[in-house]
């Protein structure tokens, strides 16, 4: 379901347009308490903006909480990907010009993607369009944790080791935990979440494949560079079906505008 506007291409940093079919298969899902506290310190809940939404995954819980969900993100390609329901609507949109009224939003939200667009730009836009009183929040995740030592460090092994020279500057700020970032709003103090699942090798690999680095790498070098890594950790991973315990822990910030 979409707003109306335009499906053109924005010119902008994409890093996902072209793994979006995979990035809708293939990301975690987010915790519900996650969604429950964020209802729970927002005053209203007529409307909740999900900036930078890509296909959806903090759009559609975010439904069950507000009367209606709009989210924009400026990859067409990813917009096509996402799913919804009737209180949801999708956009193409920069996060800093947005087809949102003034002051018409009580909640904002960006799943796993501020550090792509954070500054005074970005920030002047969510003044515009929150109600005064309304809540900002943005949260993160970094390094797995995964329920096998030695699975667990190889994969670290290859995100600080091959794919090292091929992270986004902006992914610092993805592994301090958004703590570098000033927020220009009274900040709440908020729980600790963690996202967790189950996984089989074959869904964990999905999900590497749409990591921003693996992209750049393959681009630059081919497939060679990578399939090392995959062939090992087809290794090491308790067979092919076998489950593993992989979690995430969320860095969030939130504030009152």
């Amino acid at each position: 379901m979409q707003l109306g506007y335009s499906w053109h291409r924005l010119n902008f940093r994409d890093h996902f347009s072209d793994v979006a079919a995979g990035y809708a298969t293939f990301r975690p899902e987010y915790p519900e308490a996650l969604f429950e506290w964020l209802s729970s310190v927002t005053p209203r809940h007529a409307l909740a903006w999900d900036c930078a939404c890509g296909s959806g995954q903090a759009s559609r819980p975010l439904a069950s909480h507000f009367e209606l969900v709009v989210g924009t993100d400026a990859s067409p390609n990813q917009l096509a990907a996402a799913s919804g329901s009737e209180r949801t609507r999708f956009a193409v949109a920069l996060a800093d010009r947005t087809p949102l009224a003034k002051h018409s939003v009580d909640l904002v939200t960006v799943a796993q993607a501020l550090h792509w667009f954070v500054g005074d730009r970005f920030f002047s836009e969510v003044r515009r369009v929150v109600r005064p009183g309304g809540v900002f929040a943005a949260w993160t995740y970094g390094m797995p944790q995964i329920a096998s030592e030695v699975v667990e460090k190889r994969v670290h092994d290859f995100i600080d080791g091959p794919l090292g020279p091929f992270w986004p500057e902006e992914i610092r700020m993805v592994l301090d935990g958004y703590a570098s970032i000033s927020l220009p709003f009274e900040e709440l103090d908020a729980p600790r979440f963690e996202m967790a699942v189950e996984w089989s090798l074959d869904r964990f690999l999905g999900f590497v494949r749409t990591w921003s680095a693996v992209g750049r790498l393959v681009d630059d070098r081919g497939e060679d560079e990578l399939n090392p890594f995959l062939a090992e950790l087809r290794e090491l991973w308790p067979g092919e079906d076998g489950l593993l315990s992989v979690s995430y822990r969320l860095d969030l910030r939130a504030g009152r505008t």
